[in-house]
């Protein structure tokens, strides 16, 4: 054991549940166990690889010799293909000058919380969600959260929210949600809008406004009826108080490559700049060269965009239909239908249940451990991403899933729920 005295940071952070998982699924994929491993919110790049013409013109500019340092704030011919990109998809009007580029979501997200909040400010956010527990601890904010139900699809509702945005510096918003894979529907995410708009009309010209972080991350990926609505579209005057988070990781499958961007009002935008600066968190030079042709090509993002969400729409469907016929044979399973991402939410409330033999599945971590051991089956439980820790649902990812497993994950796990009985 270590006696070196580190910082209250580094003695108090909370390492990644996902990681921690994933770790222990890969040793046991390295001792010959055979896994079916949905818990990576990354993608198989032999599934589905990136698009192949944004592929040529990386290619092209590192042969062109574009490897040094990028502009800080992205290049300007990228943040102009962005503008253009944002406009033609999304219908927003934004100025290079409210448009900085990063390596990734992750960089912009912390730039966020560092250039907004002060130790002690409150920061509102709802569980599950993907990391808003940390970036709160990073900053030594105080965290208000609140526990989204599975009656709204996990996402948080104006009238739970509300009440606690009274001196709050920060409301951290997703959608699509991740983990869930579910989405705001527009009277909803309206409804929140207003609630932010008559607190920052209540505060003097001398107080902290409070922002919106939107991560989007995952608004291509939307499938069958969903509609994806943010809160500038719905509400222009949240143009002044809303920080947009948005990349190529997921809707070109694109993780390793790390270019995203924020959007938002350009006095934040350059102060999130100048701590981007000396973080030195910048996208990649010849990413960013290739990007910025790329993005303007919009016949041939299309053409990728239709085949790569048909694909994860079929894998989420399919498991989902397996999921509900479970359910209806009487098994202890239920999963919520597939809106956007490549998440599907899924129910295992087999904790009480009894093991042949008489073992009981005394609380959830037993039933993750059932599902790994007994069925190959590692999904994330919910409580990896803030959830109390006894609740029964957990992320599905399907970034990584061959359609060909997809029965046989099913037969292995009706297989398993089959020694289980209710005690």
């Amino acid at each position: 054991m270590s006696t070196h005295k580190l910082s209250q940071l580094a003695e108090t952070l909370i390492g990644s549940e996902i990681v921690k998982l994933g770790a222990e699924i890969k040793e046991r994929i390295r001792q010959g166990a055979r896994v079916y491993n949905f818990t990576v919110g990354d993608f198989d790049p032999a599934i589905f690889p990136i698009p192949v013409e944004l592929q040529h013109l990386i290619e092209k500019a590192y042969q062109n010799k574009h490897t040094n340092y990028p502009m800080a704030e992205g290049n300007l011919d990228l943040r102009q293909a962005l503008k253009s990109f944002i406009k033609h998809y999304q219908g927003l009007d934004y100025d290079t000058s409210e448009i900085l580029v990063a390596s990734g979501g992750r960089p912009l997200i912390y730039t966020i919380f560092r250039t907004l909040c002060d130790p002690g400010d409150k920061v509102v956010y709802a569980v599950p969600s993907w990391n808003n527990n940390h970036y709160t601890h990073f900053v030594d904010c105080t965290h208000v959260v609140l526990e989204a139900k599975a009656a709204h699809n996990f996402m948080p509702t104006a009238a739970e929210l509300k009440p606690h945005l009274a001196g709050a510096t920060l409301l951290a918003l997703c959608s699509p949600q991740n983990p869930t894979g579910t989405t705001f529907r527009k009277e909803e995410l309206e409804a929140i809008c207003e609630a932010v708009l008559e607190e920052n009309a209540k505060r003097g010209p001398q107080e902290k406004k409070l922002y919106v972080m939107f991560d989007q991350m995952y608004w291509h990926l939307t499938y069958g009826d969903i509609q994806h609505h943010d809160p500038v579209s719905l509400r222009p005057a949240m143009k002044e108080y809303t920080l947009f988070v948005d990349a190529i990781s997921k809707v070109f499958s694109s993780t390793g490559l790390r270019v995203g961007w924020g959007l938002g009002p350009a006095p934040v935008i350059a102060k999130m700049k100048s701590i981007l600066t000396h973080m030195g968190a910048w996208a990649p030079m010849a990413e960013q060269k290739g990007l910025a042709d790329y993005l303007t090509d919009f016949p041939s993002i299309d053409r990728y965009l239709a085949n790569f969400k048909a694909e994860i729409l079929h894998r989420l469907t399919r498991i989902h239909d397996g999921l509900i016929q479970l359910k209806k044979e009487g098994f202890p399973l239920d999963a919520i239908a597939p809106e956007a991402a490549i998440y599907l939410t899924v129910k295992v409330d087999a904790k009480g249940w009894e093991k042949e033999g008489g073992e009981r599945l005394t609380d959830q971590a037993a039933v993750t451990h059932f599902l790994l051991n007994e069925a190959s089956l590692a999904i994330v439980p919910f409580y990896a991403f803030g959830s109390e820790r006894e609740s029964p649902w957990y992320r599905l990812s399907v970034g990584t899933c061959k359609k060909e497993e997809i029965d046989e994950m099913l037969g292995k796990l009706r297989a398993a729920l089959r020694g289980l009985k209710k005690s």
